[in-house]
Formats: C-alpha cells, structure tokens, sequence
C-alpha cells in the first residue's frame, strides 16, 4: 500500500522550491520507493497487489496547488505504467483517488489563507 504525500502548496509566484523539492520527494519518490520494495517480494512469491493512494487533484488542477497536482499525477502515470508492464498477471494494480480525507495534510501549507480553506474543507471528507 502507497499512501504518501505532504502538501506545502503555494502559487507558482511564491517560487517555493523547497516546498516544490519536498513534495516530489514524499508524493513521487516515496510511491516509486514502495515499488522498488514491493517487486521483488511480489516476483520471489509469484504475485502481488499494489494499491496506492493518488488524489484526485492528479485529475484536476487547483490554484495553488500544481506542483502537488503534479505529483500526484506523475504517481498516476507510473502506477498505469507498472500496470501496462505487468501482462504476466504476477502484478496487479489498484489506483484510488479520493477527495479530502480528514488529516492533518494542511498542516505541511505554507500560505495561511489556503490553510485555512484546506482545513474547511476537510471537515466534510472522508474519516481516516
């Protein structure tokens, strides 16, 4: 299972590409670091299921919020990708794209107004 993701979102102008760094690192290396784990287990055993959580903000672009969308639909991409490479049936896929999960994922925003927002809108997601 492929849950990782933190948020430092800010508008392109703010230039934050320490945010920028940190979230490919988490959002994008983090998923591909639990594939290079989970392949050679799902091979040695002769199969495996990986689910990875994506967002649905890798289907659609918020102000403030394109690195992040980035990111989430680079993990996407690869997760279809090792989908497409795995026709031997030793690896299945599931991608899931919820919409707000109530956590603390505003937490990591550095904008204040758009941490705000966030948190109001987690109050109608979905319970962790």
């Amino acid at each position: 299972m492929n849950n990782a993701g933190i948020a430092p979102i800010s508008p392109l102008a703010d230039l934050d590409t320490e945010g920028w760094s940190a979230m490919i690192d988490v959002n994008l290396r983090g998923m591909l670091n639990g594939v290079a784990a989970a392949l050679p287990v799902f091979r040695e055993q002769g199969k495996g299921h990986l689910v990875s959580i994506v967002s649905v903000a890798g289907l659609s672009v918020s102000p403030s919020m394109a690195v992040y969308a980035a990111t989430k639909n680079a993990v996407r991409t690869v997760h279809e990708g090792l989908r497409t490479e795995s026709a031997d049936g030793v690896v299945r896929t599931t991608a899931i794209s919820p919409g707000y999960i109530r956590t603390d994922l505003a937490d990591s925003m550095a904008d204040p107004a758009l941490r705000h927002r966030t948190r109001e809108n987690m109050a109608m997601g979905i319970p962790p």
